[in-house]
């Protein structure tokens, strides 16, 4: 860069004698006064300009550089490797990078099982008006610290006076088990809309209806920003959305799913379904 700017200032410096060199001959040898102070105008604004040109060639020539630089990295750190089985890794790791990319392109953040439970405590607590989510029934949600810290950040809300409905997408067998009696009416006891909807009602993960498989495992949180669990398991658990388009789809799919579920409410401390027909909000 060094070498340029001192070339820049020489090329500068060259066309300024040569432009004066000639308006002095004019001046002086010719006695052509007006096309001596012509001609040194002139190669001064040349001068000027040529000089801001070369600047200009010279700022873009090092983004260019920059650039291609990036562009090429991985391929010339993949290039290095030698070894075959070092290389088979190399492609493994750059495999799952492009996934990781995709998922980027997308608008979503992965996330880690721990950043998972991390970002929904969170987003609860960061919540002013409602929450919305739907779960499948899984142990762990009165024995799991994560779980228990994300239920804990619940009941801060409900005090505020946030809104939470949390629908849980169980099979007929896994509601009549006693853990999830237990789970649906503690959580009702706290002051959660409950609700159940049964896997068999609700459409398949191939249905035209869904975008992608579900995991029955998202929230929605102020309309603002979505938390989600993949369906199939990979390097990351979950993921995150502050996209319009996307929490879009997200509210769409919860208000199919809040179509075919059920209410629940305790009466005298025992489970009640409204089975008679699906109470949307």
């Amino acid at each position: 860069m060094n070498r340029n700017f001192k070339f820049e200032n020489i090329a500068a410096l060259i066309e300024f004698v040569v432009g004066s060199g000639l308006a002095i001959s004019f001046h002086w040898f010719l006695d052509y006064k007006e096309a001596a102070f012509t001609i040194f105008g002139v190669g001064i604004l040349l001068s000027l300009a040529t000089y801001l040109l070369r600047e200009e060639l010279a700022k873009v020539r090092s983004a260019l550089t920059n650039q291609y630089t990036q562009s090429h990295e991985i391929t010339s750190a993949l290039a290095l490797i030698t070894d075959p089985e070092c290389q088979a890794k190399a492609t493994e790791i750059l495999n799952s990078a492009k996934k990781t990319f995709g998922i980027l392109q997308q608008g979503y953040v992965p996330l880690s099982e721990t950043e998972f439970y991390l970002e929904t405590a969170r987003a609860t607590d960061l919540s002013r008006t409602q929450i919305k989510a739907v779960d499948p029934f899984a142990s762990g949600w009165d024995t799991r610290s994560a779980i228990l810290n994300l239920y804990q950040a619940n009941l801060r809300v409900l005090e505020r006076g946030v809104k939470i409905m949390r629908i849980f997408v169980v099979t007929r067998d896994e509601f009549s088990g006693p853990e999830v009696q237990k789970i649906l009416t503690l959580q009702l006891r706290d002051g959660i809309d409950v609700r159940v909807a049964y896997r068999d009602e609700l459409p398949s993960a191939g249905d035209h209806t869904w975008d992608s498989p579900q995991s029955y495992n998202f929230a929605v949180y102020d309309d603002n920003l979505a938390t989600d669990v993949f369906a199939t398991p990979g390097h990351y658990f979950g993921r995150k959305t502050s996209q319009a388009a996307e929490l879009s789809k997200y509210l769409r799919i919860f208000e199919i799913i809040e179509h075919n579920a059920y209410r629940l409410s305790l009466d005298d401390e025992k489970l009640v379904v409204s089975y008679s027909a699906a109470v949307p909000t």
